[in-house]
């Protein structure tokens, strides 16, 4: 498995939160996706926090199972 937990990450990241995630906050995550990797961060952190980056084939698998 290919999980890395950055304290640095690529300037360009564009971060998405989820559509069910309210405006009054709550326990969210942001997601971003890049060449190598998606990015995940919790979205209640003010300046974004660490970051978890994923590997793309396993955050496929993860989507893949959550699917179901």
């Amino acid at each position: 498995m290919s999980t890395d937990q950055c304290t640095t990450q690529p300037a360009e990241l564009a971060w998405f939160k989820s559509s069910y995630s309210g405006t009054s906050g709550g326990d969210c995550v942001e997601v971003a996706a890049h060449l190598d990797a998606v990015h995940v961060r919790d979205s209640k952190v003010e300046g974004g926090g660490p970051v978890l980056q994923i590997g793309r084939d396993e955050w496929a698998a993860f989507i893949a199972l959550a699917a179901e």
